[in-house]
Parts: C-alpha cells; structure tokens; sequence
C-alpha cells in the first residue's frame, strides 16, 4: 500500500503515460489475486469501497431490470448483515416482496426453505456465507446445486468467508460476491464485487451513482490504487496461507472454548462454523458486564460493529430464538491467525 502511495501514486485512468501505466499493472494484478480466490476471470472482479457498497450494487441495482421483468420477488434469510437487510427495506418500499427465512436455533439456514420460496417471478436470492455474529457456515454451495441454471440472480455476502472458507465460494452458480480487504488484513475503505459472466448477471444491474465508465460503467470514480493494490496481496497471502492461517485459527477457537468451559457457557451455532468466530453466553451473565469486566483483555462485542453505537439486542440471535431467550447474554468474539494464544486467566475478572 504505501508503495502506491509513497512512490508510484498515478491515477490507473491515465493510460497515455508512464505512471498512469504503472497504476493500471498494479490494479490488474489485484484482479488477478482477488479473481483467484473464487476462481473468477479478473475482468469479473470489479472494486468498491467495501462488501456494503458491493451489496447495495448488487441489491437497489437489479430493481429496474427486475421491475421491467415483472419479477418483484426476492428471497433472503432474517440473519443477514444490516449490509442486506436494510438495501432489503428500501426495496420492500419499492413494492418488492421479500421472503426472509429463518434459521432455527442452530444459526444455519436450512437449504430446502430457500429452494421451496423460490417462484417464477423471483429475481434475487441472497444468502450470506458465514454469519458475522455467530460464525456459522451457510450452505451456499448446496443452495447453488439447486437453483435453476435460467432462475434468480444469487448473490453471496462474503465479508466473513472470503479467503477463509474456499470451497463453497468457487460453485460457478453463484452469480455475485461481495467482499471487504479489512476482513482479510487488508486496508479499510476498500471492497470487491465479483460478477461472474457466465450468466451475465452485470447486465442486470444498474448503477447507483455516475460519473465515469469505470468497473465496467457499474461504479464511477478515480479507483484508489493504493488500497487496491494491498487488498490483492492480502488476497493472495491469506489464499497461499489458507490452511496455515485456519489451523491457528482452530487452535485460538479451541483455547477460547477451554477458557468458557470452566464458567459452563453456552455456544450458539451448531457445526459446521468458522474457525474465526464464535458467540457465546455464560449463565446469569449480562452481556455488558461481561464486556466491561474482560476490557483490558479483549475487545468483546454483543452484535457487528455497524450496529455498536446503540444497545440493541443482536437481530441475529432473536431470529435463531424465538423466546428471546439469550438476548441480553450473548457475546460475540473473533481473531485472525496473528492473535496471540489466548491466556489461562482470560476470564479471571468475572
């Protein structure tokens, strides 16, 4: 990144010199590290500030095509990212109708639920990959397996999946994923939408703001190469390192598990889940507190960051339990494969 910033600051849109030249080798070699991590062309990969911004493309950008389709139905779960729910609202007050299917209290999605919703005015079906809060892996592959090859667009929220969990990501029946560098090491401020051509799914959507053809004329503006150029080769490491990075993330997910044993926690979220997160509660516990006694040692969170400036209980885990139960004790933790182990006496202050 500082490279980019320090050395070699031209504008990738200025191809009639030589640091204009130099820019453009280095934003089509991110194409080519991102691309790689789901087996995409690098013309498929196209930057955005973040998974929000590439969520809201794919979203608000297909409701004209859709409407002049007269397809104004949409499948989505109840335990997306604020990123999906609330592009899902605007497009409730634009008269489409969205299913949201919830997943009971094992946090996962069951596939047939998606599949029976789907009708034949439905233009999008979007599933995220691993849930944010509770760490559980979605069945995004077994979802792509049964949707009509002429059906909806399906859209992939992979913020917390993209280069963590490969497999499923590369099923060439998901049409769009979206996806941020900071989930990943990289810099914030900086996104990928990828659009895969076999089903031309970019021709479907409409771009929320001009002002250039840039991306393929689907988002205007000077690409920020710097950022650009670092989100690829955190890319590119955390794919070369994929199976590193996830063993030391199993041994900090094993330690931390040990460590709430000892205070008979609850876990939410049953298998398969990321090695990276986990969400729990300990018995007669409020979440607050908890936060506030281990804050020297961790930083604990009840929901997503975008949602962290007011208390409100996690939308997620009052879809997961009706009851209400857990609302006011569940706590959310997550790590990257540079996290220290995780000390004995963590929990020492409750």
């Amino acid at each position: 990144m500082l490279e980019y910033f320090d050395i070699e600051y031209g504008n990738a849109g200025s191809r009639t010199h030589m640091y204009g030249q130099e820019a453009a080798k280095a934003v089509r070699r991110a194409r080519e590290q991102i691309g790689a991590v789901v087996n995409a062309s690098p013309m498929e990969v196209i930057f955005t500030s973040g998974a929000t911004e590439s969520n809201n493309i794919v979203l608000l950008g297909c409701s004209p095509y859709a409407r002049s389709k007269d397809r104004r139905h949409i499948v989505t779960t109840a335990i997306e990212h604020k990123a999906v729910l609330e592009p899902m609202a605007e497009m409730e007050r634009q008269g489409f109708e969205i299913d949201y299917i919830y997943p009971g209290e094992s946090g996962r999605i069951d596939t047939k639920d998606i599949v029976q919703s789907i009708r034949s005015d439905t233009a999008l079906v979007s599933v995220m990959h691993i849930n944010n809060e509770t760490g559980v892996i979605q069945p995004i592959d077994e979802i792509a397996d049964e949707l009509p090859e002429d059906g909806p667009i399906f859209h992939v929220d992979a913020a917390q999946g993209f280069t963590k969990d490969l497999r499923r990501l590369r099923h060439p029946r998901i049409d769009a994923i979206s996806a941020s560098a900071h989930k990943i090491c990289g810099p914030k401020g900086v996104g990928a939408l990828i659009l895969r051509a076999r089903r031309k799914a970019s021709r479907k959507l409409t771009p929320l703001f001009h002002g250039g053809r840039q991306e393929r004329g689907l988002r205007a503006g000077t690409l920020p190469v710097p950022l650009i150029a670092a989100f690829g080769y955190a890319a590119e490491l955390a794919t070369t390192n994929h199976d590193q990075y996830r063993s030391i993330a199993n041994c900090r997910k094993n330690e931390f598990r040990q460590q709430l044993k000892q205070h008979h926690a609850i876990i939410h979220g049953t298998e398969p889940t990321s090695p990276y997160i986990i969400n729990f509660s300990i018995p007669n516990l409020d979440s607050e507190a908890l936060i506030l006694a281990v804050k020297h040692s961790a930083a604990l969170a009840t929901g997503s960051a975008c949602t962290s400036t007011e208390w409100k209980p996690s939308h997620v885990i009052s879809a997961m339990y009706k009851d209400g139960s857990f609302q006011d004790t569940a706590c959310r933790a997550s790590w990257c494969h540079m996290t220290p182990p995780i000390p004995s006496a963590f929990f020492s202050p409750i």
